[in-house]
């Protein structure tokens, strides 16, 4: 018999996140309502994707 996996809605993910001892960002805020975002590292622009699959993509 398969256990069933019960997705968590997205007050129980927030307040998972929150619980975390690392930062949390919401990634269609950090594209501010778009698709792409480009972040900085070292110098290095990156760029961060959500696919129409609903995805992430980050590719230097």
């Amino acid at each position: 018999m398969m256990n069933a996996i019960t997705p968590m809605s997205a007050d129980q993910l927030v307040s998972a996140a929150q619980s975390e001892a690392f930062p949390t960002y919401d990634a269609e805020a950090l594209t501010d309502g778009g698709n792409q975002a480009r972040i900085v590292l070292n110098g290095q622009i990156y760029s961060l994707r959500i696919t129409r699959a609903g995805k992430l993509i980050l590719t230097k």
